[in-house]
Order: structure tokens, then sequence, then C-alpha cells
């Protein structure tokens, strides 16, 4: 059985199984028996499947090859049942064949082939659980797990469909719940303090709010107010007035720095319902990025974000098979072309990368 073959077949399994985000356990099996199935020494974590070469070496830096096997919910519009497996005129149907299903097994594939190789670093794969949802027992319990047993990271590539063009790079994200005070009254009267117009000023503030800093790669930091709620009667001042505002951070400042300067803009209270989803940027000259533009790619920015943005302090590079815009739609599918074109990708980057470290090893030597 070809490589391509294998990885398709298990792509159908996969699709076949339905493993919404939290509820991953069946499909957590059917990779752990796979990858035990080729000889490899797997082990699991959660829903967090993952394992290491046989000949990993501590003084080497590690790689590591993440994707995830979670979904989210089939879309009301799909015409087709999601998770049954269809192969017409070369494209794969159903939940998860795109995002991510066609990453995690040409990574499969990857690590399989690569697992008994003498590398100038170490493989280590993660097929992890939780990315939709970015849940407490995917990627956040995965990395500090590494850690605990001794496998330090200092590099990701990251599973996720962008053509196989590397994404360099990713916003974070802060959604702040907003809340403007007033004091309640008559509205005939004209008693009491709107907390409306409160809200009104605080948003215009907001909307014209612009950040010394700016992100080489990423630019600006976004800031758009996207919900607003307040009222009870028309002929009542209300005394609240409550509002979210989506942020869309960089690398220029932390999250939570972020956060603080826009709170400190605006007189009402602000506050961040997470501040863990970081942006991403790698360094243009950084391996990953350089072996990737070695095999044809053409580095951009990513609009979409994944557990990159979790990935805190490790350089990370974000590509794999498939398209970003048919996640999460209806008829989700995923081209066998590419697949097989994944599978040739990823091969050649990780020779580049070897050729691009050896070097780098001889030059320090010198």
């Amino acid at each position: 059985m070809s490589n391509e073959t294998r990885a398709v077949e298990l792509l159908k399994r996969l699709i076949a199984t339905p493993s919404l985000s939290r509820e991953e356990a069946a499909t957590a099996d059917i990779l752990e028996r796979e990858l035990r199935g080729r000889g490899i020494d797997v082990r699991r974590q959660f829903n967090n499947v993952w394992a290491v070469q046989p000949c990993h070496d501590p003084s080497k830096p590690t790689l590591l090859l993440n994707s995830h096997h979670d979904t989210v919910r089939p879309a009301p519009s799909y015409t087709r049942d999601p998770f049954s497996p269809t192969l017409e005129q070369g494209r794969l149907y159903g939940l998860g064949s795109n995002d991510a299903g066609a990453s995690t097994v040409c990574l499969a594939e990857l690590f399989t082939e690569y697992y008994n190789r003498e590398l100038p670093f170490n493989l280590l794969l993660s097929l992890t659980a939780e990315e939709e949802c970015m849940g407490e027992h995917g990627m956040r319990a995965f990395l500090p797990m590494l850690s605990e047993e001794g496998y330090l990271v200092d590099m990701a590539l990251v599973g996720e469909p962008t053509a196989m063009q590397p994404a360099v790079g990713e916003r974070g994200l802060i959604v702040l719940d907003c809340v403007a005070h007033g004091v309640t009254g008559h509205a005939a009267r004209h008693e009491g303090v709107n907390a409306i117009y409160r809200a009104m000023a605080d948003i215009e503030t907001l909307r014209n709010y612009r950040f010394e800093r700016v992100s080489p790669l990423l630019g600006d930091i976004s800031v758009q107010i996207t919900q607003i709620e307040a009222g009870r009667q028309h002929n009542v001042v209300p005394d609240e007035c409550r509002f979210v505002v989506d942020v869309r951070t960089t690398d220029a400042y932390t999250n939570q720095e972020t956060a603080d300067l826009l709170n400190a803009a605006i007189e009402s209270d602000a506050r961040p319902r997470s501040t863990r989803v970081h942006a991403s940027a790698i360094a243009a000259d950084h391996p990953l990025v350089r072996a990737a533009v070695a095999v044809g790619g053409s580095p951009f920015v990513s609009p979409t974000t994944s557990d990159m943005a979790l990935m805190h302090d490790i350089p990370s590079l974000k590509m794999g098979p498939g398209e970003s815009s048919r996640s999460h739609s209806a008829d989700e599918y995923v081209e066998l072309a590419e697949i097989a074109e994944a599978l040739n990708v990823y091969d050649r980057f990780l020779q580049q990368l070897t050729e691009i470290l050896k070097d780098e090893t001889m030059e320090q030597g010198l």
C-alpha cells in the first residue's frame, strides 16, 4: 500500500467517526491503534496522541509536527451525511476532511517515514484534541505535560489547510466584555445618566484608538465593536450598557498589555474573556521559513487562528493540504491531489530543513 493510499484510507476512517471538540476519544483510539500498528511507540494524554523518535537526542533541537483531529459541529446546510466519507471526482467529502484531517494523516505519514532516521533535529508528533475550542485538554494541557516529561520543543510545523503555503504569522484574539454605567431615571423628565451615551463615547474612543507600536509582520492591532445591549423599556433611562469588542492582537504587545491599554483609554469596565490566544510571528530567516521557501512556498499571514496561538515562544509555521475557505463549511472536502502534493512537499520540506540545520551546525563548528 502506498503512503497516499494509506493516508486516504486513514482519513476515511477518521471522517466516519464523529470527533466533535471534547468528544474525540474514538478518533484518538483510531490514531493510537494505527500508529502502534506501524511499529511506533505511541503515547496518549487525554485525547492527544503523540510519539517521539526512538533516537531522540536532548542535545539536538526538536521539531514538533502537530495537527488536530477534532472538528466543529456540522453546518446545518450540509447536503451530504457529514460522517460518510464519499469519494467523487477526485474529492473526498466529509466533516473534518479538510480541517484538519488531511493534515493529520499526512503528518502521520511523514513521521512514520522518518521515525527511525537520524536527523540533525528530533521529531515529535502530536495529533491533538480540542483545537476548535482551544479547550483545557488539548494543546493547553499537552505542552505543559511535554515539559514535565523533559521534552523541549524548539520549533513547530502546524498542519492546517493553507494550500501548502507557509503561514508565517497569525493574529491573536482578545474579546472584551465592556459595561458602561449610568443612573436610571424617567426618560420624559431627562433624569438620570444615560449609560448608552457613556458607552457611545467609549466606543468612539475605541474606534479611533491607535497603538504606538506596529508589528512589522502583522501590522496594526484591529479593534471592532461587534455587539451592544442596553435598556429594559422605552421610557426608562438605562443605567447599564453592555458592549463587546473584538480585538485582533499582534506581536507588538502582549495580550495583557493590549487589554490594559484599551481598558485605560475608556471609562467603561472592560474585562477580557481570555488572554491566552496569542499572536504568532516567525522571523523570515528562521530555518522553517527558509525550508518552506526552498520548496516553493510563498510566506503569508493567516487570517485564522490555530494551536499556534498557544505555542508561546515556540517559532512555528502553519502549512497543510486543503483550503482554509472550506473549513467549517457545508459539504467540506479535500482533493486527493492535495493529499498527494502534501506528502511530497512535507518530505522535501524536511529534507531542506535537514540541509539548512546541517549547514548551520558546520558553520558554528568553524
